[in-house]
């Protein structure tokens, strides 16, 4: 029995290596365990260290998705996707001028266009959506041939009138060729419906932008408060898309 003890004793003094391979192995595992985020498509700047949901994807009902922390930093950061097809209905709206048009025909066809959702008595996302939709317009507007409309459309019509959207836009000094759009409830739910921006809770909405070239049909979304310089990138491309 003596000997027994002798030999395992002789056996893990002699086995320090695997002592030490166990205990960086496991800071390893840690420190890898630590790192991984979990993130929502549609919500990348909703992240949790937890598979699964986080407070804010358990409330809206969507899985979280491992990311990369490099693609998670910042609040600016964001996700685009090339959108296969879109069919815009000819929705009648009026802008923040009180001018009654037709969505598609006077608003989108044969242009490119950027469109964010936001409301007036927004106090979270709809102001820095806002002020990034003002500096993209002014850095557009140094790009010499390039023609882009910008359209920002309300989620909460039955507030936002014509009126209200007017000062809004001319406290964030909206230029021409943006539009800020309302309209009957039921109509405005129908083409946020359709364009993939539908709220139950107008506080809820996502922090999307649509970028379109209605005369090659091309389509993509950028997620999150993507920075002046993206979202410009994104227009151009497809202002440029053949």
């Amino acid at each position: 029995m003596l000997i027994k003890v002798l030999v395992m004793l002789f056996a893990l003094m002699s086995a320090p290596v695997c002592l030490s391979d166990l205990v960086s192995t496991q800071i390893r595992e840690n420190s890898e365990q630590r790192a991984t985020r979990y993130a929502c498509a549609m919500h990348p700047e909703a992240a949790s260290t937890k598979r699964g949901m986080t407070p804010r994807l358990a409330k809206n009902g969507a899985a979280a998705n491992p990311v990369s922390a490099s693609s998670t930093a910042g609040p600016a950061a964001a996700n685009t996707g090339h959108i296969p097809s879109l069919r815009i209905p000819d929705t009648a709206v009026y802008d923040q001028n009180g001018e009654r048009l037709r969505f598609y025909t006077d608003l989108i066809k044969g242009k490119t266009v950027a469109i964010n959702f936001i409301f007036t008595t927004c106090t979270t996302i709809c102001p820095p959506l806002t002020a990034i939709f003002r500096k993209v317009q002014q850095d557009l507007g140094q790009c010499i041939g390039l023609e882009v409309r910008l359209i920002s459309v309300s989620v909460d019509p039955a507030t936002d009138t014509p009126e209200r959207l007017h000062d809004f836009a001319a406290k964030f000094k909206a230029g021409p060729g943006w539009a800020f759009v309302t309209g009957d409830k039921a109509e405005i739910d129908s083409l946020l419906q359709a364009l993939g921006a539908a709220v139950g809770e107008k506080n809820n909405h996502t922090p999307v932008i649509l970028v379109g070239n209605d005369t090659t049909g091309y389509w993509t979304r950028t997620y999150g408060l993507s920075s002046p310089a993206t979202l410009v990138r994104v227009i151009t491309e497809a202002a440029n898309h053949k």
